[in-house]
């Protein structure tokens, strides 16, 4: 008998993929949490029943979460990942030479717990000496650390459940009352196929908020429509006007110094949704 799991991207459309076999399926206290192997697209891990992140095709969306910011500010000391508790960002986050503190902080400390256990290629930096885990509300966290930060990345699921407070423009506020003076932030923004009316709102809030706005893409094969977003706001560093000769080459699949400046250059039915 063969097993599949559909994930509804909306009431009508969804992606599915054959399952080998289940490790997990949980109630935690904050969402149904289940990780399973998949013929295709290996481990996976799945909140809500919405597809988190895979072995095959992760390193596209942790690659540019990340690295984008982190070469556009010119000296990220301490860094902060909020949700992302796969481990996925930290790992590469702590790949730049310059931050000396990458802080985690995860509201659902079994995600941690399972992608230790099952995705070792993505949590396995987890532990490194500079890196500190905090099993917390991000939004608390955000809060209650007002200048602290040099970058600040929201690694969040869709807006429901715990992550709803996460695009909220309140929350946008606090982070930027987090950042140093020259801060940046990052967070994933979904996709333009089913999400654009998301896209148009984040936009909107965080330009009234941050000096500078951009919207940039990548292509994510598991998630919804393939063709995702992120927004960042910036203080002072314009990551257009980011020198790509002098980006190092690090160890990635995705991103590169060429791909920098590629990636904010939008297709123009997303561009408008930024105007």
């Amino acid at each position: 008998m063969e097993l599949w799991f559909t994930e509804k991207q909306t009431p009508v459309f969804g992606i599915t993929a054959k399952i080998k076999q289940t490790y997990v399926t949980e109630k935690t206290d904050f969402q149904d949490l289940a990780m399973v192997e998949t013929e295709e697209f290996g481990n996976m891990l799945l909140l809500d029943g919405m597809v988190m992140t895979t072995v095959k095709d992760e390193f596209v969306y942790h690659e540019m979460a990340a690295h984008p910011a982190l070469n556009t500010h010119p000296n990220p000391k301490k860094v902060l990942v909020v949700g992302g508790g796969d481990g996925g960002v930290i790992r590469e986050v702590i790949k730049h030479a310059a931050v000396e503190k990458a802080v985690l902080v995860e509201i659902d400390g079994k995600v941690i717990e399972y992608s230790k256990k099952y995705l070792p290629e993505i949590a396995g930096k987890l532990d490194e000496p500079n890196v500190e885990v905090l099993v917390n509300d991000g939004y608390m966290h955000i809060i209650e650390h007002k200048n602290e930060y040099d970058v600040i990345i929201v690694d969040s699921t869709e807006p429901v459940g715990p992550a709803a407070p996460l695009f909220e423009r309140g929350f946008y506020q606090g982070i930027y009352e987090a950042l140093k003076e020259d801060g940046i932030f990052v967070a994933q923004t979904d996709n333009p196929w089913f999400k654009a009316d998301l896209i148009q709102k984040v936009n909107k809030d965080v330009k009234e908020i941050f000096p500078i706005v951009h919207v940039y893409g990548c292509n994510i094969p598991t998630y919804p429509s393939g063709l995702w977003t992120f927004t960042m706001g910036s203080k002072k560093h314009d990551p257009l006007e980011v020198d790509e000769t002098q980006i190092p080459e690090m160890d990635t699949k995705y991103y590169s110094p060429r791909l920098h400046k590629a990636a904010f250059v939008l297709p123009k039915f997303v561009e408008d949704l930024t105007k």
